[in-house]
């Protein structure tokens, strides 16, 4: 893509003739926050996977009033080139007739594999179909510790999770493109990845721990290899199942301080920390907003397609990237997939097309 796309000029839907169906997780802040807020606007109904339901209702309380503040000023906007235009015609009418889609809340807990597998069930008792998932939650430079399904804590959350709740629902996204063959945008998966993916080790082994000194360090490394990972999955998704887009979305150094609340928190190493966050973040970080909007471009771009850009990694803007040559090797992806497999099912996780 040579220019970036024009965010409203991605397609809007009207709910009540064309249901489209979402789900993200984490879309109660951050950049999770903006990418509801704009499925929302573009008539989607969206399901926001997350932990906390009253943080998640008050969220989409404060999205629901920015959309209609947003309407107020735009039918402003058009009001006044109704009255300033030449031939006396609205130019805004058009976005007038858009209608809001909704937001739910949905019960998850990406720490807890089961609560996934739950999390499914209510919603295939909501929905038939889905068009987009939207696996955005994820955690970032936390101290080594496992979670309930002994997993490393950053590997379950930035990979395993998305692993096992993608497949659970891939049936249901598998579904909607039969049903509909003729949709645009088809339906599809997105992977919110990160330039931090470079810190996996070139020797690349999800079976390493990493539990070793400093952990300041090695912290990165574990992030790194789990959102490789995530680039392995998305890849191997595109070939095992072309029924569907799967693609990984870098969307930009969003230098958010609840991300970096662990270290910025601990004493003299925290106000260091803290100080280079806000250097860095200056030079060279976006806003959640502007995030969300590159995941937006991959979520509701109709250009994008399973035949031309099924496995691919995009950037600002829309540009296609090249991951690591770790994240591209097929060989490494093969070997995460059956891994991640063998270790489900060792829970006593089945992953269907597996």
């Amino acid at each position: 893509m040579s220019s970036p796309i024009d965010i409203d000029t991605l397609p809007y839907f009207n709910p009540n003739i064309d249901r489209r169906v979402a789900i993200i997780t984490g879309g109660n802040s951050g950049i999770g926050f903006y990418t509801v807020l704009h499925l929302y606007l573009h008539g989607y109904i969206v399901y926001i996977a997350s932990r906390s339901k009253s943080r998640c209702l008050k969220s989409i309380k404060e999205l629901e009033y920015r959309a209609s503040q947003m309407r107020l000023l735009d039918n402003g906007r058009s009001q006044h080139q109704h009255h300033q235009g030449a031939n006396g015609t609205s130019t805004g009418g058009e976005e007038n007739e858009r209608s809001f889609g909704e937001v739910h809340y949905l019960e998850m807990d990406l720490s807890n594999l089961q609560s996934i597998v739950t999390a499914v069930e209510t919603f295939k008792l909501k929905e038939r179909y889905l068009h987009l998932l939207i696996n955005n939650a994820g955690a970032m430079a936390l101290p080594y510790s496992k979670t309930i399904d002994d997993f490393e804590i950053q590997l379950q959350t930035n990979f395993i999770s998305p692993f096992l709740l993608t497949l659970k629902l891939l049936p249901i996204l598998e579904r909607t493109s039969d049903a509909f063959p003729q949709i645009e945008p088809r339906p599809r998966v997105i992977y919110l990845s990160s330039s931090g993916h470079q810190f996996a080790i070139r020797y690349f082994n999800l079976k390493t721990s990493l539990d070793y000194r400093p952990n300041f360090v090695l912290t990165w490394i574990r992030y790194g290899v789990a959102k490789t990972a995530g680039i392995h999955f998305m890849k191997m998704l595109a070939l095992r199942n072309p029924k569907v887009l799967c693609v990984s979305v870098h969307p930009g150094l969003v230098m958010n301080t609840n991300v970096f609340a662990y270290w910025t928190n601990l004493p003299i190493v925290g106000i260091i920390f803290w100080c280079f966050f806000q250097i860095f973040a200056w030079l060279f970080g976006v806003t959640s907003e502007q995030g969300a909007n590159e995941v937006i471009r991959s979520s509701l771009n109709p250009y994008l397609s399973v035949e031309e850009n099924n496995g691919k990694y995009f950037g600002l803007n829309g540009k296609e990237l090249q991951p690591s040559k770790v994240a591209d090797n097929m060989d490494y992806a093969a070997r995460t997939w059956i891994w991640t497999v063998h270790e489900l099912s060792k829970r006593g996780f089945i992953t269907p097309g597996a």
